[in-house]
């Protein structure tokens, strides 16, 4: 199923507000915490996206076999929580998550006491867990590969016998994400400090159950300030935002002023306004942020900002290669970008003719779908492919749409 995105009168938004989603990364820290002191916290305004469900559900089962679909948030915390949880367990996924690597991971936890083993291919999943007590003490991670693989050890850390040392090699990749994953553990009772750059130490100790009310997800924001930039003169009311927020994708609302969007946060939100000419040239590390990517490389062509964005080495092995389908799917639009390395994108304003009528393919990928959708801003119309992926982080995102104007056939 496609579906058809038409605003009828192109740069124009009905200025409304946006009710954002919960924050899928604040929700899964949240349940993997509480589960690790006994579901005793009191949860408010969980996302009610597919990813953070897959997690509760897994959490919450009676059951010793997980599947987790594509959600690879859900395999990394599960991996390490059954890891330290006694009980035999399968964890797998579906196709695209079988080729997702986690063998970084792994060998993490087995040098922490863990018994894991591949059930088909080493480093991949489906994984086979005999769960126990974690001896802990000093492990060693590649930073680079994924900032979950950082979380999911910290999080059950201060349950092993040593608690843990954690050195980190490399580029650290999504850096705010381990941040927020200290500040909420913090909240429940973790001592958890950074030694340095490239350490973590977390001592032995007791999680407290911590009421939690989770803010709304600056990474669904990213997609109302690339709507916005492509406007005249219109402006959103955002709820839910905080300007003290320790999401890493709260710096979207620095990265587009540089595209006209200014910001004014009010005590229920933000109202974010076109009010200013984008950048003649922008180039930008997303590093600690690659959820932005897409949104910003869609964006800027639109807008006809050349770009080199850097640090999305990690855009390889997520949903899809959001590399590759970025090429593919912007040259469909007419513009042609080129990947000099697996960790930079660049457009230089290159153009080719683009198709007639495109169809936007999403991969099974929620971003793709989201990142493309302001194109009908300019355009005035666009189609997505299998548009219910957004269902993986914000399920209503094609009502909000409607809201703003939009028409979805």
């Amino acid at each position: 199923m496609n579906c058809t995105v038409i605003f009828p009168f192109p740069e124009r938004l009905c200025e409304v507000k946006i009710d954002l989603p919960a924050s899928k990364s604040i929700s899964n820290r949240a349940l993997l915490l509480n589960s690790m002191c006994g579901m005793g916290a009191e949860m408010s305004n969980l996302s009610d996206c597919d990813d953070t469900m897959v997690l509760k559900a897994a959490l919450e089962s009676d059951g010793t076999t997980f599947d987790i679909g594509l959600s690879g948030t859900a395999m990394r915390f599960l991996a390490a929580f059954l890891a330290q949880k006694p009980g035999v367990w399968t964890l797998t996924g579906n196709e695209r998550m079988k080729n997702r690597p986690i063998g970084a991971l792994v060998d993490a936890l087995n040098s922490l006491g863990a018994n894991i083993e591949y059930v088909e291919h080493p480093g991949f999943p489906p994984l086979h867990i005999s769960g126990r007590k974690l001896s802990g003490g000093m492990a060693t991670l590649t930073g680079s590969i994924s900032s979950q693989f950082v979380s999911a050890l910290m999080m059950i850390a201060p349950a092993m016998e040593k608690g843990l040392i954690l050195n980190l090699e490399g580029d650290i990749t999504s850096k705010p994400y381990i941040n927020l994953t200290m500040e909420m553990m913090r909240q429940f009772n973790a001592n958890v400090e950074w030694e340095g750059e490239r350490r973590i130490r977390i001592m032995p100790v007791k999680y407290a159950p911590t009421p939690i009310t989770v803010e709304a997800d600056w990474s669904a924001a990213s997609y109302w300030y690339s709507a916005v930039s492509l406007t005249i003169n219109r402006k959103l009311e955002l709820t839910g935002l905080s300007a003290n927020s320790f999401q890493g994708d709260s710096i979207v609302a620095k990265m587009y002023e540089r595209l006209g969007v200014q910001t004014t946060f009010t005590p229920s939100g933000a109202i974010i306004k076109q009010e200013g000419r984008p950048c003649e040239r922008m180039e930008y590390d997303f590093a600690d942020t690659p959820d932005l990517a897409q949104t910003l490389a869609v964006g800027c062509c639109l807008l006809d900002v050349p770009f080199k964005f850097t640090g999305l080495r990690t855009l390889r092995i997520k949903e899809t290669d959001r590399i590759a389908a970025l090429i593919a799917e912007l040259a469909k639009l007419g513009y042609i970008l080129k990947a000099s390395d697996d960790e930079t994108l660049v457009w230089n304003g290159a153009r080719c003719p683009a198709d007639a009528n495109p169809i936007i393919q999403t991969y099974d990928d929620h971003r793709m779908a989201m990142a493309f959708t302001p194109a009908a801003l300019k355009r005035g119309t666009i189609e997505i492919a299998y548009p219910l992926v957004v269902s993986k982080s914000y399920p209503s995102f094609w009502q909000d749409i409607v809201k703003a104007g939009g028409n979805i056939i």
